[in-house]
């Protein structure tokens, strides 16, 4: 496998200051070293290819060769340290065909998964990065002490503007703060994308009047970039606050178009279609590296997981990147994590115990599922809340609360 003149590794060097570092987790095909396919891992995603080409030479290997500095056999851990020189600077695109294009077709690679990316400031900097984030987010609020309690209407499709706006009404007006489309839905004959927004504005105006809080409806703005934008700019002209964008399937391009409009809109982001590459734990992309992309290209809010809902995603996991969304990256605002499907009222106190309280929950069948119906789903929801926030158990608060009574006899775990 002499693949190429020079070699790209460099176990143990320490890499530059404004070197990128991916961590990778390699399984080499039977018989093969695993030092071999690192080094190769390298080349084919830098200067290298299958043979020695005679237009390289050693001052072009020296500036721009990526090197793996660090490989675990036990765990098929192998970190490798690219040139700050081999990207295109504020172009996400460029830098997933480096870290993440060929290498993942190599023969030599029965399996190759991106875990984790580290960036130098100067490299996250050149992004805008999100437009309010998490503290913005909350001030929209005024919620600032405990999760913000969010909604998704149901059925996930099939609902006309007009009685979309009915349900919103009824949540809002029974505790929800946030209610929010399904990423299916966008302007379908039978709930026509401008009607709705004309209708659920309305709503929204006149329960804030009732209840004297400030209510937030997320439209799913989702098509073709240049379209997603007129949708937006109509949220904006009647009064919305926030859009939402099915991330992976619209592409960073298009996101990074998107947020360079700068429309005052909180940005919610939605992975729909993620686990198709993020899943495989032998082969793929992290959940973590996606969700630091997307706060390079600037969304306020995310979905990254429950651990205790439906959705697939391991505790350590789930924590680790809303610690990442939480925490600094260059000068970039934090993004609030929103915790979404199969979330129902007992299943609130194990949740905010595990991933804290600068948390969106989402409830979609959890509220629209209680057997008295929405209204009282919103409200066993919101004393769930309450009674986490106040350190009762839930069983104990629900003794003079028939809607969260109901609730936890329903949704026995």
């Amino acid at each position: 496998m002499d693949f190429y003149k020079y070699s790209h590794l460099a176990i143990g060097k320490k890499p530059k200051k404004d070197s990128i570092i991916a961590l990778f987790k390699i399984t080499s095909q039977k018989g093969l070293d695993l030092k071999e396919v690192a080094n190769a891992v390298a080349a084919e995603s830098s200067v290298g290819t299958w043979t020695h080409p005679r237009t390289l030479n050693k001052e072009i290997f020296d500036k721009l060769a990526a090197r793996v500095i660090f490989i675990d056999k036990k765990t098929n851990l192998v970190k490798i340290e690219y040139p700050i020189e081999l990207f295109e600077r504020k172009n996400i695109c460029q830098l997933l065909s480096t870290i993440a294009g060929n290498i993942f077709s190599m023969k030599i690679v029965k399996g190759l998964r991106l875990e984790d990316v580290e960036f130098p400031e100067k490299y996250i900097n050149d992004f805008l990065g999100p437009y309010f984030g998490l503290s913005g987010v909350r001030k929209i609020f005024g919620v600032y002490n405990r999760p913000i309690i969010g909604c998704i209407i149901k059925p996930k499709v099939g609902l006309s503007p007009q009685k979309t706006a009915e349900v919103a009404y009824k949540v809002w007006k029974n505790g929800v703060d946030l209610i929010k489309d399904d990423e299916t839905l966008t302007d379908m004959k039978f709930c026509k994308f401008e009607k709705r927004v004309k209708e659920v504005i309305k709503v929204r105006k006149k329960v804030e009047k009732e209840t004297g809080t400030r209510k937030v409806f997320v439209f799913n703005v989702t098509a073709p970039i240049d379209e997603a934008i007129k949708r937006a700019k109509l949220v904006k002209r009647y009064g919305g606050r926030c859009v939402m964008v099915d991330v992976v399937t619209t592409g960073f391009s298009a996101l990074d178009y998107f947020r360079r409009q700068n429309l005052g809109l909180i940005i919610h982001g939605h992975r729909a279609g993620h686990s198709a590459f993020t899943r495989n734990k032998d082969h793929g992309i992290s959940m973590l590296v996606l969700a630091k992309l997307l706060r390079l290209v600037g969304i306020d809010q995310l979905h990254t997981g429950t651990v205790v809902g439906k959705m697939e995603g391991k505790k350590e996991d789930v924590e680790k990147i809303n610690e990442f969304l939480k925490g600094k990256f260059g000068k970039l605002k934090p993004v609030l994590p929103i915790a979404s499907g199969g979330m129902h009222p007992g299943l609130v106190p194990k949740l905010v115990q595990i991933l804290g309280k600068d948390l969106i929950i989402n409830f979609g069948g959890g509220i629209h599922g209680h057997p008295k119906g929405s209204e009282a789903g919103a409200q066993a929801v919101y004393q769930a809340i309450e009674a986490t926030m106040k350190n009762i158990p839930l069983k104990e608060y629900a003794k003079n609360r028939n809607e969260l009574k109901e609730a936890l006899d329903y949704w026995r775990d």
